[in-house]
């Protein structure tokens, strides 16, 4: 078995680069944290309207707010849909992890050494929340759409929805943790 043995001007690199990225992806976080927590009752939320809202394009970044007894979301001065609080029969939370950097990133992870791609690829991540909600329109047909939220931001909309008065019920995924949270305490 032949052991290599890395120059410690290699290994100075190697952690000088880990420990930029470790710092990125916490400043990352904080950000994602500063930015749901500043988010008060009545706030408009920055989201990307996956797909399901009539005459919105899929994947259009936009303003979501709840303006009087109707859920608002706006691409731009000219265009938007709205939908009727009472018409919302459901809403449901889920998260996604999408890997960021693009090309660039994928080309830091093959040239990194030694698996070190293994580690790149650890910190380059970023967490979504998903909302789906389910309505009725006005003739009565039942429609979905989903939105795309920042991290932590899902569980706000919820929130305001509930307090504005929307019909939102708790999904099976949330009373199963907390009871599982409540057995593991004993």
């Amino acid at each position: 078995m032949i052991h290599r043995i890395v120059p410690p001007k290699h290994i100075g690199r190697i952690l000088t680069c880990l420990t930029l990225l470790i710092w990125c992806r916490a400043n990352l976080i904080a950000q994602s944290h500063a930015a749901a927590d500043s988010k008060g009752p009545g706030s408009t939320l920055h989201v990307t309207h996956i797909l399901g809202f009539e005459g919105i394009p899929n994947n259009a970044n936009g303003e979501l707010s709840i303006q009087g007894d109707a859920l608002r979301f706006q691409k731009s001065e000219s265009s938007s849909a709205q939908i009727p609080l009472a018409s919302i029969q459901d809403l449901t939370l889920g998260e996604q992890d999408k890997q960021v950097g693009g090309t660039p990133m994928t080309l830091a992870k093959a040239a990194a050494p030694y698996g070190g791609g293994r580690v790149v690829s650890l910190f380059s991540h970023k967490k979504y929340d998903t909302v789906t909600l389910e309505y009725l329109d006005s003739n009565g047909g039942f429609h979905g759409a989903i939105f795309q939220l920042n991290k932590g931001q899902g569980q706000v909309l919820k929130s305001e929805l509930q307090a504005a008065g929307a019909h939102v019920t708790e999904d099976e995924t949330t009373k199963r943790s907390t009871q599982e949270t409540k057995n593991e305490a004993k």
